[in-house]
Formats: C-alpha cells, sequence, structure tokens
C-alpha cells in the first residue's frame, strides 16, 4: 500500500480545513485517515498512480493550507518518502524508481512535530540532521528542481 501525508502550513489546522470543505471530505471521505505527526492528515492508497491522483484532486487545498504532500511507495522505499513533485515524475515515467535518491529533504522530528527540514545530496549515505536537536528524522527524496535546480 502506498501512502500519502499531507503536511499542514503553519498556523494552519490542515485536518480541520480539508474536512470542512466539501470536495475535499468527499475525495477523502474513502480513506482511513490518521495524523502521524503535528498538523499533518495521512492515508494509505492502492497504488502510487493512485496517491498521485488523489493529490491532483485536492491541489486546491494544498496550495492553500498544505507545505508538503509526501508519498511513500514501498516499491521504491519502505522507510523514505518521495515528494509530490517526485512521485508524479515517476508515475509519468519521466524518472525511474532507481533514480530518485540523489537529492534529499530530510525533516527534523521533535515532540511528534516535523521541523525544519534539511537540503542534502547523498554521497555516500545521508548525512545526519544537525539543524536543532530532535527525536528522529524523516527522509523525502526531492527532485533537482526542488533542490535549487
Amino acid at each position: 500500500m502506498t501512502q500519502v501525508c499531507i503536511v499542514g502550513a503553519p498556523d494552519v489546522a490542515v485536518r480541520y480545513e480539508l474536512l470542512s470543505r466539501e470536495t475535499a471530505r468527499e475525495a477523502l471521505s474513502t480513506y482511513d485517515l490518521h495524523e502521524p505527526y503535528a498538523n499533518t492528515l495521512a492515508l494509505r492508497t492502492v497504488s502510487l498512480g493512485a496517491a498521485v491522483s488523489l493529490l491532483n484532486d485536492l491541489n486546491w487545498y494544498l496550495v492553500r493550507f498544505a507545505s508538503d504532500a509526501l508519498v511513500l511507495e514501498p516499491s521504491i522505499s519502505e522507510t523514505e518518502w518521495l515528494s509530490r513533485d517526485l512521485a508524479t515524475a515517476v508515475r509519468d515515467e519521466r524518472t525511474a524508481p532507481d533514480e530518485t535518491g540523489e537529492n534529499c529533504k530530510i525533516y527534523g522530528v521533535s515532540d511528534d512535530e516535523l521541523v525544519e527540514p534539511m537540503y542534502v545530496v547523498r554521497t555516500n549515505g545521508l548525512p545526519e540532521y544537525d539543524l536543532q536537536e530532535v527525536d528522529d528524522t524523516l527522509v523525502v527524496r526531492i527532485t533537482n528542481e526542488e533542490f535549487g535546480g
């Protein structure tokens, strides 16, 4: 199962904002929703294509209420998420799954909250998150454009 995680923008209650709008609520109504981190909304879909399609359906809301949309596709990685743009590129066969791991954004996790991301290039593994003390990290593979060009 492919997972989707929508990260709320600062000062926005993403779950409330999405579920208070009829169109978004209907798009999410068939999914079992949970909150793995503070101010996130997560769910499982049947495939990478279904995950990208759902995010496309929610785009109007994501632009307004989310700071990030992530996809975890187990056939690519069991632990590292894909950015929405990278998941779309893989689905559309513009990027091969085995070419997704070079550029990453690493979120710190502190008190079950995602904190400031650190952008890195993978060379002989990933560097340690060092922007602040954190309990854990969440690795997100990103496109060259999201990394900075």
